[in-house]
């Protein structure tokens, strides 16, 4: 799409633009996020308005109708909603003076609530920067049309965060019959400073009714402050509320393999924070391992990407159903393009029976307004099927046929160069379908011992680097970490 080299500034003039967002198919007035660039090649916009944060190009939001001042001559408007509307491009000649009034219609180019898929963001913080951090909880899930939209308590000594004045649990002042917003809690430990990449990590806790203690532990909170609790324990406590627990940041923290092994996790979010390199390897390995781990996302800081989370309902809408839904690995995660994943006619999260030798039938079919470049079919994250597109495509499909020879996962992922308003580029990643054959391969082995490594490399780091009140606590967080590597050797016949 052609853009205008949009420049924030303010601007003097004396032509009213008045614009009002349409869903096409209803009617009825929607809100959206906007960009007007003027003549000059300024971006515009409304005093008061709240403003799209984030990298790539600047957007105010508007619940559905917004009114600013600009110069004489050629003016854009560019109106987006979520990732399945159409971006609405309008080119306009405004006069000298006076007014000009603009109906902005958007398209969607796809409904997928139609099929039971429901979009959420599982990881969103507000700072203490933020001006009016009411206004944009109530239009953040409406602007990029969000069914669920989940912000968090967290507590660092150098930020106040204003999303920490919301009480846990379901925030009915934002929420409605098409949006629900939640407030959960990021749970995490960092290390010392020099040393901060091995701390314990970082965890979302959706659907809490109290607040898990401590928040946050380590460096973040206070240099005194001791490498205690595990963040186990707080998994264990979100578990005993009914609450779900999301592992952050594409694995990092060296408790991610514990957690995983011991059954701690509900989800594992990939592409959080979307700043960061894809990574998948760790995520990958715990799938090798025989753990079964549903693929989710978040933006991380405020709505600063398009990420999302597609979560399989079936037939209807609820809170709850969507967060069933996510137990049970019927996602995707996406920026924009839609990727859906059949294995013998089974779905993400799906379990199939097989025998050695029986030929596994893998489709995926993907439809996006923006190009793919890229489609590829993963069992235990090699590729086994892929097709690369030098001109675009929107819409397509690709099939292969698996051997099964042992326990495997089945997954789907899509990549394109292009980028969205967010300068971010294109992707979209199923959830597995589990293949059981009852038999283990070589994948097994080699992703239970890489684990067995790293718990090692983390033990060392506990006993001479982490700081602790008594000895009692060094070492429950060692015998913790044991139980997590004797799980693994368990796979390796260690």
């Amino acid at each position: 799409m052609p853009r205008f080299s949009a420049r924030l500034a303010t601007q003097s003039a004396t032509t009213k633009l008045a614009g009002s967002i349409i869903d096409r198919a209803t009617g009825e007035q929607i809100a959206a996020k906007v960009q007007v660039v003027g003549s000059t090649g300024r971006f515009i916009h409304p005093p008061e308005a709240i403003l799209k944060v984030g990298s790539g190009e600047p957007f105010f939001y508007a619940d559905g109708v917004f009114e600013v001042t600009v110069p004489r001559g050629p003016t854009r408007v560019i109106v987006e909603r979520g990732t399945e509307y159409v971006p609405a491009v309008k080119d306009l000649e405004v006069p000298s003076r006076g007014a000009v009034a603009v109906e902005i219609e958007l398209d969607r180019w796809t409904e997928l609530a139609e099929r039971g898929w429901h979009p959420g963001n599982t990881h969103i913080h507000y700072d203490d920067e933020e001006s009016d951090p009411d206004e944009r909880l109530r239009l953040d899930p409406r602007v990029e049309d969000l069914r669920m939209t989940a912000i968090s308590v967290l507590r660092r000594w150098d930020y106040d965060y204003a999303s920490n004045k919301y009480p846990p649990g379901m925030l009915t002042d934002f929420s409605s019959a098409h949006h629900y917003v939640q407030c959960g809690e990021e749970n995490r430990h960092n290390g010392q400073e020099a040393d901060e990449s091995t701390g314990y990590g970082h965890i979302m806790l959706l659907s809490i009714r109290n607040v898990v203690e401590p928040v946050s532990r380590g460096m973040l909170v206070d240099a005194f402050d001791p490498d205690y609790p595990p963040l186990c324990y707080a998994c264990d406590d979100t578990h005993r509320q009914g609450g779900i627990v999301i592992w952050c940041h594409n694995g990092q923290g060296m408790e991610a393999p514990v957690a995983a092994v011991l059954g701690k996790l509900d989800a594992f979010n990939l592409f959080d924070p979307n700043w960061n390199e894809a990574e998948y390897d760790i995520y990958y390995r715990m799938l090798n391992a025989g753990l079964r781990l549903p693929a989710s996302t978040g933006s991380d800081w405020y709505i600063s990407s398009a990420n999302r989370v597609y979560a399989d309902t079936g037939a209807g809408f609820e809170y709850e159903s969507w967060l069933a839904a996510l137990r049970n690995g019927k996602t995707f995660i996406t920026n924009g393009p839609v990727v859906y994943l059949s294995v013998n006619e089974q779905g993400p999260g799906s379990e199939i029976s097989a025998n050695p030798g029986d030929h596994v039938f893998v489709e995926i079919a993907w439809e996006s307004h923006y190009p793919v470049r890229k489609a590829e079919i993963l069992v235990n994250g090699r590729i086994a099927a892929t097709q690369t597109f030098r001109e675009i495509s929107t819409s397509g499909k690709l099939k292969t046929d698996v051997i099964a020879d042992s326990d495997s996962w089945v997954a789907a992922r899509l990549f394109s160069a292009d980028r969205d308003s967010f300068a971010q580029p294109m992707f979209a990643h199923t959830s597995p379908v589990y293949v059981t054959v009852a038999r283990d391969g070589p994948h097994k082995s080699e992703a239970a011992s890489s684990f067995v490594d790293a718990i090692e490399t983390s033990m060392e780091w506990v006993r001479k680097k982490g700081k602790f009140y008594t000895d009692t606590q060094r070492n429950e967080v060692i015998d913790l970490f044991r139980e997590g590597q004797d799980r693994y050797r368990e796979m390796i016949g260690g």
